[in-house]
């Protein structure tokens, strides 16, 4: 059990700007999807919601390749909501050109602009931009380093294997305020655990399958890290997939198609089981990590990761599959409007 408790947690939504259906199940151009993103940002701001991140990939079933340009969009379109990516693939990009664009961002944004780096569950963008599988690890562990070497804001002395060093070289523009919000996603190895300790980055956890509570460990070895390296104590995140609307069973149901197929087609590429409906309802019960259900369902169990986490955040990665866009404007509507407040009343008590 996590000893740390966030006083004040904070409540985000993540999407990876999957293809939705449109209204006779076809699936809609990649460009309107866009579109209905920024029209689902604006919403998210008008509703109290904290964050949204965008993630990116590059394959036909996701819209997303450049987050950034679709988060200045929405910044230009709200007013409050932290804005960042979910995650950035830090290994197949250039750690100076991710910090410039992000730096950009919180400038159009007036300091909204936070950055999720990672590595990435999926690697098309390797091939896409030239880099070589083989090199996974040590194209994270070096452009990692290299950019919390950009992200001080000072000249860059820097070399390594994977780019060209850097000799006291700055980089503009710099973040107007402080240092850029910056946060480590990580799917459950210690090393990734305390490669961000290391850093001082945030921590967000990608909890996608099982019960949430098995992250537990990861969160206190984090804070335990920080500790060990004498650097002060940092937020830690939990990213989980969901839906929400009226009732339990209307989530699962509008959700269950378009997740047993999004998922079946990913674990055909990775060789795993087809996605059953036992596994499903599994992942929905109380120790799943698929948060669907009514407002008051969905609430009771972001309530208890949150405290059996200690979490600071938790992100809702509310787009699964090709579910429509109405459905989801409902999601979001009620996760900000009754999901958010009924998890702030269940931890106060």
């Amino acid at each position: 059990m996590a000893e740390h408790s966030a006083p004040h947690p904070e409540f985000g939504l993540d999407t990876f700007g999957d293809v939705t259906a449109a209204v006779d199940g076809s699936p809609l151009p990649q460009a309107q999807v866009l579109r209905n993103l920024v029209a689902q940002g604006e919403l998210a701001d008008q509703v109290g919601i904290d964050f949204l991140g965008i993630g990116e990939h590059h394959r036909d079933d996701f819209a997303v390749t450049a987050p950034e340009v679709v988060l200045a969009a929405i910044a230009a379109r709200t007013t409050r909501i932290r804005l960042g990516s979910a995650v950035t693939v830090l290994s197949s990009d250039d750690p100076v050109r991710v910090f410039q664009r992000f730096s950009t961002l919180d400038a159009l944004s007036n300091g909204r602009a936070e950055v999720i780096l990672g590595r990435g569950s999926f690697t098309e963008s390797f091939p896409l931009f030239g880099f070589n599988l083989s090199d996974y690890e040590q194209l994270f562990e070096e452009k990692l380093d290299l950019f919390a070497a950009v992200r001080q804001q000072l000249p860059v002395t820097w070399e390594g294997t994977t780019r060209p060093a850097l000799q006291g070289q700055s980089v503009y523009p710099p973040v107007e305020n402080g240092l850029l919000k910056t946060w480590v996603g990580v799917g459950g190895s210690p090393e990734s655990v305390v490669r961000a300790a290391r850093y001082g980055f945030s921590l967000m956890l990608a909890v996608i399958g099982g019960d949430p509570a098995r992250f537990a460990p990861f969160a206190d070895l984090y804070r335990r890290a920080l500790e060990q390296f004498e650097l002060p104590l940092q937020p830690v995140g939990v990213h989980s997939p969901g839906h929400i609307a009226a009732t339990d069973e209307l989530a699962k149901e509008q959700l269950w198609p378009h997740y047993q197929r999004q998922m079946t087609r990913i674990g055909r590429e990775r060789g795993w089981s087809p996605m059953g409906r036992a596994h499903f309802e599994q992942e929905t019960g109380p120790h799943g990590s698929l948060y669907v259900g009514s407002p008051e369902t969905v609430a009771q169990k972001i309530a208890s990761t949150v405290r059996t986490l200690g979490a600071d955040r938790f992100d809702l990665k509310y787009g699964n599959g090709m579910l429509a866009h109405p459905e989801l404007l409902t999601s979001i509507e009620l996760y900000g409007t009754q999901v958010i407040p009924r998890v702030r009343e269940l931890l106060a008590d």
